[in-house]
């Protein structure tokens, strides 16, 4: 009698958690399928023409990144992957390599007049969306490398 009852608590708290589990694991499930992740300065590191950013400029790109708002993804089709990650444009872009645990992606981000170009390649996938951030392309224009290009 004692092990029914224990049971049937313990089922009604496993139901309970899976019809509504706490904010904490919606937010930790949710960011692993996150088209635009939020990244920690500490598992990355960010290139710019070959030279590795100091701590001080990678800390606030990272955080720029974080704070872009999200514009649009641009859907690629099989066979078309090299047209996204080699834009014809003559805008460098920045390289941040992120490294989560065994699992390494690069993320390529070219900054515009208006918006800011995204990147990301994880595995053998590649997603390409828009960004926008003030703060990010007044960044680019500090460093001296902005363009008015295109893509």
């Amino acid at each position: 009698m004692t092990w029914t009852i224990a049971l049937l608590v313990l089922l009604g708290i496993v139901i309970k958690m899976v019809t509504s589990p706490p904010s904490a694991v919606v937010k930790w499930i949710t960011s692993k399928f996150a088209l635009h992740p939020k990244l920690n300065s500490k598992d990355v590191t960010v290139t710019y023409i070959g030279e590795h950013f100091v701590e001080e400029e990678k800390i606030r790109f990272i955080d720029y990144f974080n704070e872009a708002s999200f514009l649009k993804q641009y859907d690629i089709f099989p066979g078309k992957e090299k047209l996204f990650l080699h834009p014809e444009t003559h805008v460098t872009p920045f390289v941040i390599t992120v490294k989560r645990g065994k699992k390494d992606s690069e993320i390529s981000v070219y900054c515009f007049a208006d918006y800011v170009y995204v990147v990301k390649q994880y595995k053998k996938k590649v997603v390409a969306y828009n960004l926008r951030s003030d703060n990010l392309q007044k960044f680019t224009k500090s460093t001296k490398i902005f363009s008015k290009d295109v893509i």
